[in-house]
């Protein structure tokens, strides 16, 4: 598959990092699955198939000039992407405890954990701050012989850490299809069998059950899907949540406190955020 790539020059202000977190988050909501930080932009892809409005997306993006002052769209091919990826993958290192690292990586940490990733165009990388909250949250997560759901999967590295750190029945689940290969791959390169890996969204959740459920999505899906992933958890089970910035945080809270969700702990990096919270 093609990509299209969406080059977002940002509006100059004192703080560019916090600009550059408002930009990926706004064009996350937009749909476009992987993004790429420079100091004075950022880079956004897309599949470039028949469901993408290139003129509809180019007109939502130059709504907001006070974040963007310009976009330019080009189209990668396929066969590109490996180069592009090896090019701007280096190993993720969070917490001096666990490293995330490619096929290609010829020099890899000696950490507490190691996770092979092949990132393709799926979101989950290490890389960026929410999945690096994600995993540094999961360091302490008591998941042995926990039934896990790791939604919005991307490549799979939440779920595939969860079954590293011994959780029982793990599914993970993604909307795209493509993110479902991409994890389906990383499952292999990791030696990793167990994880039930589906295609779909919130609708796949009803009557099911899990002691933890792990989501780094969006903050739309994730105060839409609240009451859905309260319902879906075990008696004192644990969702952990990020996909959104520290100005969000008090409608993350507020939504969780209606669902009778008691917040354990939070972390920040620049202004991401990630949270636990546990079922009453």
């Amino acid at each position: 598959m093609d990509y299209l790539e969406f080059t977002c020059m940002l509006a100059k202000n004192e703080n560019t990092s916090e600009i550059s977190e408002m930009v990926i988050a706004l064009l996350a909501e937009m749909g476009f699955e992987s993004f790429e930080e420079t100091d004075d932009a950022v880079k956004a892809y897309v599949p470039d198939d028949d469901d993408v409005d290139v003129e509809r997306l180019l007109e939502l993006i130059k709504e907001r000039p006070e974040l963007i002052t310009s976009v330019d769209t080009r189209r990668i091919k396929h066969e590109n992407w490996n180069k592009i990826w090896e090019s701007n993958f280096p190993v993720a290192d969070i917490a001096e405890r666990i490293a995330v690292y490619a096929p290609f990586h010829t020099e890899i940490p000696a950490r507490e954990h190691n996770i092979c990733i092949m990132p393709q165009m799926s979101f989950g990388t290490g890389h960026h701050e929410t999945t690096a909250l994600m995993l540094e949250l999961m360091l302490d997560l008591e998941t042995t012989g926990k039934k896990v759901l790791d939604m919005g999967c991307g490549t799979g590295i939440l779920a595939i850490f969860a079954v590293k750190k011994k959780a029982g029945e793990v599914t993970a689940i993604d909307i795209d299809e493509w993110a479902c290969s991409n994890a389906a791959e990383n499952c292999k390169l990791n030696n990793i069998s167990e994880i039930e890996i589906q295609q779909g969204n919130s609708e796949l959740l009803v009557g099911r059950s899990f002691d933890i459920i792990i989501a780094n999505i969006t903050l739309n899906v994730l105060l839409a899907d609240m009451v859905i992933y309260k319902n879906c958890l075990s008696t004192d089970g644990i969702l952990q949540i990020s996909g959104f910035l520290s100005s969000d945080f008090d409608d993350i809270t507020q939504s969780a406190e209606k669902n009778n969700l008691k917040l354990l702990k939070k972390l920040q990096k620049k202004n991401w955020m990630a949270a636990v919270f546990q079922k009453l």
